[in-house]
């Protein structure tokens, strides 16, 4: 048989039953004088259990609970807590403090940048280093200080993003939409006269657009606010060259908020 295949053998064993083969006998004799009387049943291997597929937790819609926190604050203190509270950002796990806000809360300019860098996250306040005087600078130039209690010079800065990227990567569209309804909420209770959008992700997050070298110098609105876009000084400590437009922007921006106040 071992020359057989298995067509061959079937072939084969159909042949011997129509030959009238009802027994097969072995090729030593059996006993059965010296077999019990009651053979032992056959009890059939059990079956391995399929396994038991074991479902991941859905995963909750951080979108949601962010819409959910940021329109059950009142005040920004309040917005502040709902944030440092907020456990389904990742970069909280990365980072060493929550970066804010700085500046005068009502007062008629608010920044908003990117993201913090590794001084901001280990002080807690936005735009600081060599991008932060820079913009100190640029404030000054058209009347503005952050430490001002003067209705008309006082600014209000914060980031899109309130917790520091790993490797200051910029931070991903998921984070940016994630931390969008805080945002909303917070413009919501600054509110400001105008805001000036610093970089890319700031665009992105309040115009729902980017390329800020195209968008820069052209007015836009977010929630009803007039909204600058302007190169990040970052971006302006590296090109110099590109200081001439950002003082342009500065003059509409001084011009906007000088006719705010006249009329």
């Amino acid at each position: 048989m071992t020359d057989y295949d298995w067509n061959a053998a079937l072939a084969a064993l159909v042949w011997q039953v129509e030959l009238g083969v009802d027994e097969v006998i072995c090729e030593s004799a059996i006993d059965r004088y010296a077999l019990p009387d009651r053979q032992a049943p056959i009890i059939p291997k059990a079956k391995p259990a399929a396994p038991v597929m074991v479902q991941d937790a859905p995963k909750p819609d951080t979108a949601l609970a962010a819409q959910i926190a940021a329109a059950a604050c009142n005040d920004l203190a309040s917005l502040r807590m709902a944030l440092d509270g907020f456990e389904h950002c990742e970069l909280k796990k990365g980072a060493r403090n929550l970066v804010f806000a700085d500046g005068t809360p009502g007062a008629p300019l608010m920044i908003i940048g990117e993201a913090p860098g590794r001084e901001e996250d280990l002080d807690g306040r936005p735009f600081l280093g060599n991008a932060g005087r820079l913009l100190d600078k640029m404030l000054a130039a058209i009347g503005h200080d952050r430490s001002s209690q003067e209705a008309e010079k006082a600014v209000y800065i914060t980031n899109t993003v309130p917790w520091r990227p790993p490797g200051d990567r910029d931070p991903s569209q998921d984070e940016i939409a994630m931390m969008q309804p805080f945002l909303a909420r917070h413009i919501a209770l600054v509110t400001p006269r105008v805001i000036i959008a610093m970089g890319n992700i700031a665009c992105a997050a309040l115009l729902g657009q980017s390329g800020i070298l195209r968008l820069r110098g052209t007015w836009a609105q977010s929630q009803a606010i007039p909204v600058m876009p302007m190169a990040h000084p970052a971006y302006l400590l590296r090109n110099p060259a590109a200081k001439r437009e950002a003082w342009a922007d500065l003059l509409n921006v001084q011009a906007r908020l000088t006719a705010g106040v006249a009329r």
